[in-house]
């Protein structure tokens, strides 16, 4: 199923998607977390919002605890950075300041940064809490999965030598415009994974190159710290940003960006830098 979370009459609310339709739940995010322990009907308003409505689309995970980002877990992408393989995942932290849904705008200050990048990943969602999970139990601890776009100051990530002011801008993690449960995607580590910048493809691959896959990253992530349910893992980006291409390509105001991934759908933003 794929759900969706909007501000409908001046509220959010959590929504299942069905095609051009939204149907409400009647108990709000925490009925979602609930969804593998109580029959999905019955939490549903009988009465759909038309998604031809007036409608602004919000991250599709409203307050996670935790916003935890994988660095460099495409081969693909450690080769076009000139990094080396890691043994561990690469851990570093995206703060909830920078949430924003499908179709907003990703902004900036050009006083602060001039190299603002694009980075397409798939997200993990978790459903439970989680410690100490073994990489077979990890599945079972899983929600579904969304889009992300993990926007990056190029400029204050490498003059810091550490990442988390250049990833954590206030509107740097676009995430939607779905939450696609699990059931629906069974194994996540075959689903094409693109970047569009206004209308051209910069990044094409497949989540089957990750390094340390979903289940992977689950467990591991849950022998260091508890997972909570909500809690956002976004798992790497494949070669193809901006900041190594030749010459490098950063979003600039009016671009359209957008994180396509197969089976769990298109995230779309709009690009708006500033002065002061």
């Amino acid at each position: 199923m794929k759900i969706a979370n909007i501000l409908w009459k001046g509220n959010p609310v959590p929504v299942l998607v069905e095609g051009d339709r939204f149907y409400p739940f009647e108990g709000g995010w925490e009925e979602v977390l609930k969804l593998e322990k109580h029959p999905l009907r019955a939490s549903i308003r009988a009465l759909p919002i038309d998604n031809s409505e007036e409608i602004k689309w919000l991250p599709v995970v409203p307050k996670p605890s935790k916003i935890i980002a994988i660095g460099l877990n495409y081969m693909d992408h450690i080769d076009e950075s000139r990094g080396e393989r890691p043994k561990n995942p690469i851990i570093f932290a995206k703060y909830p300041n920078s949430l924003i849904g499908h179709k907003d705008f990703i902004t900036w200050d050009k006083g602060i940064t001039k190299k603002v990048d694009y980075e397409a990943e798939l997200v993990v969602v978790i459903g439970r809490k989680a410690k100490n999970v073994s990489i077979r139990e990890a599945p079972s601890f899983v929600l579904g999965y969304s889009c992300a776009n993990d926007v990056s100051a190029r400029d204050l990530q490498f003059g810091d030598g550490q990442w988390v002011r250049g990833k954590s801008l206030d509107t740097f993690c676009p995430i939607g415009p779905f939450l696609v449960t699990k059931d629906e995607i069974p194994d996540p580590h075959d689903l094409s994974i693109k970047s569009v910048l206004n209308g051209k493809v910069m990044q094409d691959s497949s989540t089957s190159h990750m390094i340390f896959g979903v289940w992977d990253l689950v467990s591991f992530l849950s022998r260091h710290m508890t997972l909570l349910p909500g809690d956002l893992i976004l798992t790497g980006t494949p070669s193809g940003v901006g900041a190594f291409r030749d010459p490098p390509v950063y979003l600039k105001d009016g671009d359209e960006v957008m994180v396509s991934i197969e089976k769990v759908g298109d995230l779309i933003n709009y690009c708006k830098e500033s002065v002061g």
